[in-house]
């Protein structure tokens, strides 16, 4: 490699100064100065949920090929969740099939918050969490809990 980076284009820059200049409560997407295509994200937990309280780390990526192709996008913090796994993959329409180049950084963020509001165990990353979510709301919630208290306080 010869040392040159490819110019950011116009979009990512763009974008990541409408998240700086308004910034959207509960979420921060902060760039990589070495590679501003790296986001570092916190999202707070939604307010009267099981994940009330907590704060998660995640990771965002935004590939050559965006917004023809969604970032990639992962939990950094544990977290008890049908529609995330073990090791922070996020399963969510938009970051797959569902993927418009019309979304941006920011509504992937707010998707992914609403995802913490409104686990969907029909369709899980994670198929025992899920199970649990089905068959005992309240013990899946407990532990939910517990692990926001543990991992993301």
């Amino acid at each position: 490699m010869n040392g040159k980076r490819t110019p950011l284009p116009r979009r990512i820059i763009k974008e990541t100064e409408r998240i700086s200049k308004h910034p959207i409560q509960g979420i921060s997407a902060i760039p990589h100065k070495e590679n501003p295509r790296h986001f570092d994200i916190t999202i707070a937990g939604p307010k009267g949920c099981c994940f009330e309280g907590g704060v998660f780390r995640l990771e965002l990526f935004l590939p050559e090929d965006y917004p023809m192709v969604p970032p990639k996008v992962h939990f950094l913090t544990k977290i008890y969740h049908p529609n995330i796994d073990r090791v922070g993959r996020i399963c969510l329409d938009i970051l797959k099939d569902k993927w418009s180049p019309a979304l941006q950084i920011d509504k992937v963020c707010l998707s992914i918050q609403l995802l913490l509001e409104c686990p969907n165990a029909d369709d899980p990353l994670d198929p025992t969490i899920a199970r649990e979510w089905k068959s005992n709301l309240s013990r899946a919630d407990k532990t939910a809990r517990q692990w926001t208290k543990k991992f993301a306080c």
